[in-house]
Parts: C-alpha cells; structure tokens; sequence
C-alpha cells in the first residue's frame, strides 16, 4: 500500500511518485549486502591489527546510515540545485586535496588522507561525482551557447583535478576522472579527430606513469609476469573463490579474511565469494548492472542536455570503480586500491558515493513540464 498519494503536493510526496524508485531499493540492497559482509570480514582484520573486534563494523553502520540519508536529501534536488551543491563540494574538496598535500597523512606510501577528530577523509573521493557534475554543466553551456568557453572551463578543471591526484599520487583514482571527463566530451560533440587525439593522450599518460611511479611499474610487471613479485593478495582472492564454490563455506567459515591485510576493503567480494558462493557474488554484479543500465534507460530519455551529460558521467563512474575493484579481485587486471560501491568498507568512499547516487536519482527523476520547460 503506497503511504503517498498522488494528488500529495508535498516535497515528499513529489519526490516518492518522481523518483526511481527500482534504483532506489537496488542501491539500498547493495547497502544491506555490504553491511553483511563487512559484518563478515573485519573482525578478524581488527583483530590482527590489535584493534577492537567490531571497530570497523560499528563505524560502517554509522556511514551507512547516513550515506542513506544524504542520499535521499540529495535526491529531492532539482537539476539547478544539483549544480549548486556540486560547486560547493567540488571548490571544498579542491581546497582540501590542497591541503592534503601539506598537512595528509601517508598511508602505504601516499598522502590522501586528512585526519579530522580521529576520522581519516580522503578528499578526492568527493571529487569524483562534484567534477562530474561541473564538466557536465561547462560542456552544456557551450553547447547550448557558443560564446561561453564550456569545453576549456572543463578541460582547465580536469587538468587541474588529474594534476592534484598525481601528486598525491592516486593513478587508479586519475584514470576514472579521466575517463568520465572523456566519455561527456565525446557525449558532448568531441570532432572524431580530437576523440583520437584525446586516446592517444590516455595511452601517453598510462605509459607515462608506468616510467614515473614505480608502485604501477610493479602492480603492471607483477600482473603480466607474476614470477617477478608477490601476487599474495590476488592469490588468496583467487583460492577463496575456488573454495567458496557455488554456495559457499557458509557465514563465518570463510579463512581468506584472516591473513588478506584488505579483506575488508579492497578484496571484500573474496570474502562474499568464500562465505557465501558464486550466486551471491553473481547477484552483486546483477545488482550494479540494473542500476547502471536502469539509469542510462532513464537518461537517455531526457531532453535536458546537461542532465544526459552529468549522470552519463555519473554512471560511468560508478560502473568504472566497481568494474576496476571486480577486475583487480579476480585478476583481470593489475591490482588497484579502489573499493567496491556500498559493499566495500570505508567512510569517505561510502558518504562521497551515496552522495553521487543521490544526484543520480535527483537527475533522472521524471520532471513534468510546465509551459514547455521542464521542471
């Protein structure tokens, strides 16, 4: 029984009969699948780094909650307030990767993370939806008026985002703002020419960064020769899936979570794979690939420009981290510390990607039009 009726004007009531309400309860499901698993696999991480059994399990199940509720608050925006908030994220989050520069904490070699009140937040993870956002606005506005220089504003932008990664560094992280800022120029009108000179420019950039940064040197020769390092963390991943089978070991009785230092992060879906099968890990893929295709079904039905553009962008962006965190569990790719969406643990991952949902929801709301301009 629906709590809302139709002829309800209210905020709320607009909101529950506009919204996506599949998307929603999909993004929720992942939500509940994630908090599961975390359940299942930091305790014994915890517990080999001397911390408290349940210190990771009771900070997620404060994140989650409220990544739920920025979510929702996000998602009753119009397309107007969507570029508001986005410029007011993107210009916090660009003063704080400054100042993660200077004053961040070095983690495993590189310096993302600012330490707020005993709270780590890793910045460019707000970035990541707010950029997105803000190119789509920039190609928009040119497209739709010659006389405004959208796609320099934009490039400009990206350039200065890529070049604050690098220097942290965060090459995985550089690649996805990359390729979102290439795939809306190419949405946007990009010349075929420059589409090619654009590639080329990726391929310099990946090579480029192979001579310059020698932990992708390693995780690349690692990958195409595993002879030449340590691959511990791929191989434990690959056995935990061999033993967990079709239905799994079973809650709690997986072994993989107790010696993978990134059971709970990075190589989470080992751990759903051990515990509890290949279906569970099958439905978590079918779960991020409703949500994606759902979106894209809703997008390209819109006939506002800067609303297909920005949750194209979006959109690629979500797909593009779970497909990297996926590949790099399964050895389809050099490893990459990136986190799985909403399965994954981790506070500024979870907040920074309910909040780009949430703007995925409010964009692709269904706007009735009122004197020929939709709302």
């Amino acid at each position: 029984m629906n709590t809302f009726a139709r002829t309800d004007t209210s905020i709320i009531g607009r909101w529950w009969w506009t919204i996506d309400r599949w998307t929603l309860v999909a993004i929720v499901a992942l939500s509940a699948l994630g908090a599961i698993l975390t359940l299942a696999a930091s305790p014994a991480v915890a517990e080999r780094i001397g911390l408290e059994n349940y210190h990771f399990v009771r900070r997620q199940f404060m994140f989650l909650p409220l990544g739920i509720v920025i979510m929702l608050a996000t998602s009753m925006l119009t397309p107007r307030g969507v570029r508001r908030i986005s410029l007011g994220v993107f210009a916090v989050s660009i003063i704080l990767m400054v100042a993660v520069l200077f004053f961040g904490t070095e983690i495993k070699g590189a310096t993302r993370w600012l330490s707020l009140g005993g709270l780590s937040l890793q910045p460019s993870e707000f970035i990541k939806p707010s950029f997105a956002v803000i190119a789509a606005w920039m190609f928009s506005s040119q497209k739709l008026d010659d006389e405004i220089p959208g796609y320099a504003i934009a490039t400009g932008l990206w350039v200065l985002v890529t070049g604050l990664l690098l220097l942290q560094p965060d090459f995985g992280m550089s690649v996805v703002v990359s390729v979102v800022w290439g795939v809306q120029f190419f949405i946007a009108g990009l010349p075929w020419i420059l589409v090619a000179a654009v590639a080329l420019l990726f391929l310099l950039g990946g090579i480029g960064a192979y001579f310059a940064f020698d932990h992708v040197r390693g995780r690349i020769d690692r990958f195409l020769d595993p002879s030449v390092g340590d691959g511990y963390q791929v191989d434990r991943a690959l056995s935990a899936f061999q033993n967990g089978g079709l239905f799994g070991r079973g809650p709690g009785e997986g072994r993989v979570k107790e010696v993978l230092p990134d059971a709970h992060t990075d190589f989470i879906l080992a751990v759903a794979g051990e515990e509890f099968g290949l279906l569970v890990c099958l439905l978590v893929v079918v779960l991020f690939a409703f949500i994606v295709l759902r979106g894209f079904s809703r997008t390209f039905r819109d006939t506002d420009f800067f609303v297909v553009v920005a949750t194209t962008g979006l959109l690629t962006q979500f797909a593009l981290q779970a497909i990297i965190n996926i590949a790099s569990t399964t050895n389809l790719m050099p490893p990459k510390g990136m986190t799985l969406p909403f399965i994954s643990y981790g506070g500024s991952s979870t907040i920074a990607l309910a909040f780009g949902m949430g703007l995925v929801l409010a964009l692709t709301r269904f706007r009735p039009k009122v004197g020929g301009v939709k709302l």
